[in-house]
């Protein structure tokens, strides 16, 4: 018997996540180790566990995101000029790099270089895919 996706099922899965314009891939587990993640815990975005409820072992998917619905809108606010004197020095930056930049409270955030110069770097602290249209792939391979 099949048991569909519930809200606190533990799912193990492949998934390719797409941008839906260029098709270009920007993760996938079907060319590596599929993934076992709890419902519920944040480990995906709220708009995919939404759509996985209630779909089984076996199930395969290709699921449509509009703009922002994936990964939320892109914010301006999270474009950032910061003064290079304020970079650790350990951090060797380069234009159109991702980098971890710490946080007052001792976690860290992922940031693009957009813009560098001798007194600034411009990061974006939006997720890559944030405002984008993405379409999802999704193998559902088991479900407790």
């Amino acid at each position: 018997m099949r048991v569909g996706i519930l809200p606190t099922s533990l799912v193990t899965l492949n998934f390719r996540v797409s941008h839906a314009t260029s098709g270009r891939v920007m993760f996938s587990t079907f060319e590596a180790t599929p993934m076992t993640l709890q419902m519920g815990s944040g480990d995906l975005m709220p708009a995919l566990e939404t759509r996985l409820l209630g779909l089984s072992d076996g199930a395969r998917e290709t699921l449509q995101f509009a703009a922002g619905e994936a990964f939320g809108p892109y914010s301006e606010a999270l474009v950032e000029r910061v003064e290079r004197r304020h970079i650790p020095a350990t951090l060797q930056l380069e234009q159109d790099t991702v980098y971890s930049f710490p946080a007052p409270d001792g976690s860290s955030y992922p940031g693009l270089v957009r813009e560098l110069t001798d007194e600034y770097a411009l990061i974006d602290f939006n997720h890559p895919l944030a405002g984008q249209a993405v379409t999802v792939e999704v193998e559902i391979i088991g479900v407790i």
